[in-house]
């Protein structure tokens, strides 16, 4: 039975500072925790007595038989599903070195949980492995961005941290940015491995990171000259940019 003190436990994850005090996250959903269950330390499982016959090997250090009508108590989604995990956040230590001979993603104030997890979701695809985050940037615990990742926080590696630090120490791998005075991006020169930063969906890369940006690129709208959008989502951006790089570097 699922106590009334585990359910709100449980909803309280949707909040920020119960989630750095509990060091845990919470994911929702069959998809969700089939796809990150075998990746992170699970602290607690909520389930149906079906879910947990079609899963026996699942490893949780506590776990809860419930009916839907207690997981939808305790849910955050307004369509809940048959299972709740809550996991212990792992530990993603920066390694420098080791970044400077791969492709890297860095975000400047992405705040809506959505564009993150779209794009944590986006860089999983592209074979990123590694996202490095302002501390501006939106909680990639946030229950929305877990949801938005869909599965693809268990491969890739967000890390937050000074911007203007990581930048620094980062050199000389290449830094590329996105700007609308930039380059057109599909003529410009593209390496395997540098950084690639992302600005803020408002206000683009700030006025501090500007400086460690050396390659402005632009993704120039079509036909050129042409009365279009302003400007991109920062996470269709994002998925135009790694495409393009990738494509040149296979």
């Amino acid at each position: 039975m699922l106590s009334k003190n585990k359910i709100r436990f449980i909803r309280s994850l949707d909040t920020k500072k119960v989630r750095e005090e509990e060091d845990c996250f919470l994911a929702e959903g069959n998809k969700l925790v089939n796809d990150t269950i075998r990746y992170f330390d699970c602290r607690l499982l909520v389930a149906t007595e079906q879910w947990l016959e079609q899963h026996p090997d699942i490893q949780s250090r506590e776990t809860i038989t419930a009916t839907k009508e207690e997981i939808r108590k305790c849910s955050l989604l307004k369509n809940p599903q048959e299972v709740i995990a809550v996991y212990r956040k792992p530990e993603h230590p920066i390694e420098i070195e080791a970044l400077k001979g791969c492709l890297v993603l860095a975000l400047d104030t992405v705040q809506d949980p959505g564009n993150l997890g779209t794009i944590v979701r986006i860089a999983d695809w592209f074979g990123i492995r590694d996202i490095v985050c302002s501390e501006t940037c939106a909680d990639i615990y946030n229950p929305k961005t877990v949801q938005a990742t869909m599965g693809a926080l268990a491969r890739v590696r967000v890390h937050y941290t000074s911007l203007a630090d990581f930048l620094r120490q980062i050199h000389p791998s290449p830094v590329y940015g996105t700007f609308l005075e930039g380059n057109a991006i599909y003529r410009e020169e593209l390496s395997g491995n540098g950084v690639i930063v992302m600005g803020n969906e408002g206000n683009g890369i700030s006025e501090a990171i500007k400086p460690f940006v050396e390659r402005k690129l632009y993704i120039p709208n079509y036909p050129p000259g042409a009365e279009t959008s302003e400007s991109l989502n920062v996470a269709i951006a994002t998925a135009i940019t790694c495409a393009e790089f990738r494509r040149r570097t296979r």
